[in-house]
């Protein structure tokens, strides 16, 4: 293993405490049926999303092309619509919400962030839900990360979520 993966490994120990596939998923679903009052469905559908989502990888983003955080708000849509691999429309969903979140995270460039790009990709999943199923989740406006400091490969500046306060050095 070379030194920088071993020191990607350390990191993601402090910065991720659970995989940042299941931290969407469980986040959406969460506010999904807590918004619907439906509290035993959020229950199961957040144990279906944790098995799921145990299969994604740490790392994934630069080992195999795909952020997690991405994987989880397909996880996600595809818990809420009830989408297997037969399915149509649903299938669809699903896939076009990963892709939708891919492409934001990506668009916004490497290294990897796990913070940020869940940030990213939960804004994506709360607009795609408004567009495509028409439900309304709240959003807390103008959030601003607070573990910059302990991301050695922080993009500070170019990050859409880095304080406007901090003075970077």
């Amino acid at each position: 293993m070379c030194e920088k993966e071993r020191e990607w490994k350390e990191n993601r120990k402090l910065l991720t405490p659970e995989p940042v596939c299941f931290r969407c998923a469980r986040i959406l679903l969460a506010a999904y049926y807590n918004s619907k009052e439906d509290y035993d469905m959020k229950a199961t559908k957040i144990r279906m999303a944790k098995k799921r989502a145990s299969h994604i990888l740490g790392g994934f983003c630069g080992f195999y092309g795909d952020c997690g955080a991405a994987v989880g708000t397909g996880i996600f849509v595809s818990l809420i619509t009830d989408a297997n691999p037969l399915s149509v429309a649903e299938w669809k969903l699903a896939n076009l919400m990963t892709a939708k979140s891919l492409l934001t995270v990506a668009q916004h460039g490497g290294p990897r962030c796990c913070k940020r790009n869940t940030y990213l990709a939960l804004m994506q999943a709360v607009k795609f839900l408004k567009e495509k199923l028409g439900v309304t989740l709240k959003v807390r406006e103008g959030h601003e990360c607070e573990f910059y400091d302990l991301n050695s490969e922080c993009l500070r500046k170019s990050c859409p979520f880095y304080p406007k306060n901090v003075v970077s050095g």
